[in-house]
C-alpha cells in the first residue's frame, strides 16, 4: 500500500446538480435530525446545515407520509433559493422507498431490511436453494426499484450498516466484515443487471478497526468484479464533543488516506450544522497532501491491508512489544528516546537506531503529509530488521483546539490503525498538558489500542429519535463517565440501535415516544421505561451486576 496520497478513481454519479466521485471534490453530507412531517422545522434545519456548508442533505422517511413530506420540503427549500440535493433515508418500509425516488434526488436504502425482515438476533440456518431464493427476492423487490430511479434520474445509495445485517448474511458470513461486504455487493450485482450506474456505496460501523478493514475490503471486492462506484464515508454513533470529532477523524481520516472516499458524513450527538466544519476540516486537510513534494513511501512488506497487526518491536521496559502505546509526557519511559525528523537519509537513521539498541526511536514530521513521511520511515527501519519500539511525535503550533483535535486524530488514528506505532506525542501550544493527554489517551481508545475511560456509542438524532438525545446523551455521560473499561450505547430508535450497541455493555434505545428500553448486551432487561427514570434504572442494572464504583470526590 503506498502513502503517496492518490483518490481512488470512480464513476460520476450526479445527485441533482452536485456530481460526485473521484473527478470532483470530495462532497459533505449531513443529516436533519428533525420530523420529516415537520416541513417548516426541516426546511428551517436544512437551510442551517446548506449554509454551514454542506452539499447533500438526508432526511429519514418512515413511511410514504414522510416521503410525500420530503416532496414539500424540496419544493420550499428551492423557492428560498437553496439548491443542495435531499436524499431519502429508508429503513424496513420499500413502499416509502418507491415515494421517494420521485420526490428528491437520491434515495437511501439499507440491504440489511430493504428485503429482509427486521433482524431477530437468532441463529437461522438457510440451504443452498433457500439462500438462492432469498438472492431472487433481492432481485423481484430492488429491480423494480432501480427501474424507477434510472427513469426518474434518481441516484441511490447502498448503505449497509453493521448494527442491521440481515439475518440471512448473519447465517451465512457472521456479524463480520466479509457479511457486510457481501450486502453490499448483492445489491450492486442487481443493480448492473439493470445496466444502472447512479450508486454511491456506503459501509459504516461505529468500531473504527471494524470500518476501515470493512471499506478496503469492499473496494477490493468491487475491484474484482469491475466495479467503480462512489464511497460514501462515515463512522457510525461517533458521540459528541471530542470523543465524537476524534473516533471520526480516526476512521474517515485513515481511509481518506487510503485514497478511498467521494463523500462523507460526520456524525455527532449535535445539531447536524456542526457536522459540517468539522467534515471540512478534515477533507480539506488530508486532501491538501495531494502536493506534498517527495515520494511518500509504502508499509512494510507482509503487511495486510484488511487486517492489519502491530508492527512486531521488542519491549524496552513498558514501551513496545506486548506493552500498549504509550502517551509521551503521560506514561513513564524508562528507556532512552533518540529523536530524528522522519525526513533525514534512512541509512544514516538506521546506522544510529542500530547503534543504540537499548533506546526507543521518536521520529518526527514537519512534512506536509507527516502520515507518509513516518510510515516510510518505520518501513524502512523494519524492513533493516530495527525491531526498536517507535513512537511518533507531531506538533500543531497554535491551532486551536477543535483544528488540533481532528487532525491529531486523523494522523496518529492512521499510523495505529495500520499497526505502526508504540506510542505517540501531541505537541500543540493551545492545548494544556492535561488536554493534550486526554486527546492522546481518547485516540488511542478510537483507534482500539488502549482503554482509559468509559466509551460511549451515541448516535446523531433524526426524524426517528424517540427522545431528546443531546441532553441524555450529556446526562448518562455525566452519571457514568468514570467506569472505565465499559461500553454504553445511547441510541435514538431501534432501526440501528440494537445492533450498532451489540457489543457495548450497556444500551440505552428509544422505543417509543418518550419511552426507553435498557440493554445488557444484545438482550433488552427493561422495555418501554419512561424517559425522565431510564437512567436511574441504567445505574441499578449497572450496580446490580456489581459494575457500579462511586465517582471519586
Amino acid at each position: 500500500m503506498e502513502f503517496n496520497y492518490c483518490r481512488r478513481p470512480t464513476v460520476t454519479v450526479k445527485v441533482g446538480n452536485v456530481a460526485v466521485g473521484s473527478d470532483y471534490p470530495i462532497r459533505l453530507q449531513s443529516m436533519n435530525s428533525t420530523s420529516t412531517t415537520d416541513v417548516e422545522g426541516s426546511v428551517a434545519q436544512a437551510l442551517r446545515i446548506a449554509q454551514a456548508g454542506a452539499d447533500i442533505d438526508r432526511l429519514t422517511a418512515q413511511g410514504v407520509r414522510e416521503a410525500e413530506a420530503l416532496g414539500e420540503i424540496r419544493s420550499k427549500l428551492r423557492e428560498a433559493g437553496c439548491t443542495m440535493p435531499l436524499v431519502a433515508d429508508i429503513h424496513f418500509n420499500p413502499r416509502a422507498a418507491f415515494a421517494a425516488a420521485t420526490r428528491v434526488e437520491k434515495v437511501r436504502i439499507n440491504p440489511g431490511n430493504f428485503v429482509d425482515p427486521g433482524r431477530v438476533f437468532k441463529k437461522i440456518e438457510f440451504t443452498d436453494e433457500e439462500y438462492a431464493a432469498e438472492l431472487r427476492k433481492i432481485d423481484d423487490a430492488f429491480g423494480p426499484f432501480v427501474e424507477l430511479c434510472k427513469a426518474n434520474g434518481t441516484a441511490i445509495r447502498i448503505g449497509v450498516n453493521h448494527g442491521s445485517l440481515s439475518d440471512r448474511i448473519m447465517s451465512r458470513y457472521g456479524d463480520t466484515p466479509a457479511g457486510m461486504v457481501e450486502s453490499a455487493m448483492e445489491f450492486l450485482r442487481v443493480a448492473r443487471r439493470h445496466n444502472f450506474n447512479g450508486i454511491i456505496i456506503s459501509i459504516k460501523a461505529s468500531n473504527t478497526v471494524i470500518m476501515v478493514e470493512t471499506v478496503r475490503r469492499l473496494v477490493a471486492a468491487m475491484d474484482q468484479e469491475d466495479m467503480h462506484y462512489p464511497l460514501h464515508l462515515g463512522v457510525t454513533e461517533a458521540g459528541d464533543g471530542d470523543d465524537g470529532r476524534v473516533r471520526s477523524a480516526v476512521g474517515i481520516g485513515t481511509l481518506l488516506s487510503d485514497g478511498i472516499g467521494d463523500t462523507i458524513r460526520v456524525s455527532l450527538s449535535e445539531e447536524p450544522e456542526c457536522e459540517v466544519p468539522v467534515a471540512r476540516e478534515l477533507t480539506d486537510y488530508i486532501t491538501a497532501r495531494a502536493s506534498a513534494p517527495f515520494v511518500l513511501g509504502r508499509l512494510p512488506q507482509g503487511f495486510d491491508p484488511f487486517a492489519p497487526k502491530r508492527r512486531k518491536s521488542r519491549a524496552l521496559g513498558k514501551v513496545g512489544g506486548t506493552n500498549v502505546p504509550v502517551v509521551l509526557g503521560y506514561d513513564k519511559v524508562e528507556a532512552p528516546l533518540l529523536r530524528f525528523d522522519a525526513s533525514m537519509d534512512c541509512d544514516e537513521m538506521i546506522s544510529a537506531v542500530k547503534a543504540a539498541p537499548e533506546a526507543a526511536v521518536v521520529l518526527t514530521s514537519t512534512s506536509q503529509n507527516p502520515v507518509g513521511e513516518i510510515a516510510a520511515a518505520i518501513c524502512a527501519l523494519t524492513e533493516a530488521g530495527v525491531d526498536s519500539p517507535v513512537i511518533a511525535s507531531l506538533g500543531y503550533g497554535d491551532l486551536p483546539h477543535e483544528k488540533v483535535v481532528i487532525r491529531a486524530a486523523a494522523d496518529f488514528g492512521t499510523l495505529l490503525l495500520n499497526g505502526l506505532l508504540d506510542g505517540i506525542e501531541i505537541l500543540a501550544g493551545q492545548l494544556d498538558h492535561e488536554a493534550m493527554t486526554s486527546l492522546a489517551l481518547g485516540i488511542l481508545q478510537a483507534a482500539r489500542v488502549r482503554v482509559s475511560k468509559t466509551e460511549f456509542v451515541s448516535c446523531p438524532g433524526c426524524g426517528r429519535t424517540m427522545f431528546d438525545l443531546q441532553t441524555t446523551v450529556h446526562q448518562v455521560k455525566a452519571a457514568t463517565s468514570h467506569l472505565k473499561g465499559l461500553k454504553i450505547a445511547v441510541m435514538g430508535c431501534i432501526v440501528n440501535g440494537p445492533g450498532e450497541m451489540a457489543d457495548a455493555d450497556y444500551g440505552y434505545v428509544g422505543a417509543a415516544a418518550g419511552n426507553v428500553t435498557l440493554y445488557r448486551g444484545k438482550t433488552a432487561v427493561e422495555k418501554n421505561i419512561p424517559s425522565a427514570q431510564a437512567l436511574d434504572h441504567l445505574i441499578d442494572i449497572i450496580k446490580a451486576d456489581g459494575l457500579w464504583q462511586e465517582p471519586e470526590a
